[in-house]
């Protein structure tokens, strides 16, 4: 399933939020089949308000249990809604400088496409007033893409077996 031209790049989505919420921006999220930059990401969510800012990276690993043998590499592929769907779990995460709460920022990319054992597949990032909130939306972020983007990998391994994981 190919990507669609519209998904390939990270790109603010501050028009998919509330007026609460556009104040946050610029808050990003992406589904891409470029390399993935954490350090542009995270930069992305930190303020002076921030005391805490963490990025999560998911890597392709060389082993998986539902595959045979050692993985080479993963290719991604993605619905075209992915996108949009990355975009409203972000935003769902996502607190205003108002909020009695406190500001979250959050920043998301998932890459699509050929990726090799040590490719960067996922960076979330999060800044918060407070390093527990920041781990807790992260994690919860992270758990959420998982269970919602219809991204889809196919494992590639040393034998020359190829496994789908993901399918509907």
């Amino acid at each position: 399933m190919p990507a669609t031209e519209d998904a390939a790049t990270v790109r603010p989505v501050s028009t998919t939020l509330s007026p609460a919420l556009r104040s946050v921006a610029p808050v990003r999220t992406g589904v891409t089949e470029e390399p993935l930059d954490p350090v542009a990401l995270e930069s992305s969510v930190v303020t002076p308000a921030c005391g805490a800012a963490l990025t999560f990276t998911g890597i392709v690993r060389n082993h998986d249990p539902e595959a045979t043998g050692t993985v080479t590499s993963l290719d991604y592929s993605a619905h075209p809604d992915a996108g949009a769907v990355l975009a409203e779990i972000v935003t769902r995460h996502v607190r205003g400088p108002g909020d009695p709460r406190g500001e979250v920022r959050v920043a998301a990319a998932h890459r699509i496409g050929h990726l090799d054992v040590g490719d960067l597949a996922l960076v979330v990032s999060v800044a918060s007033a407070h390093r527990a909130e920041a781990f807790e939306v992260c994690r919860a972020v992270v758990e959420d893409i998982k269970a919602e983007v219809p991204i889809w990998k196919k494992q590639q391994t040393a034998t020359g077996e190829a496994h789908w994981v993901g399918l509907p």
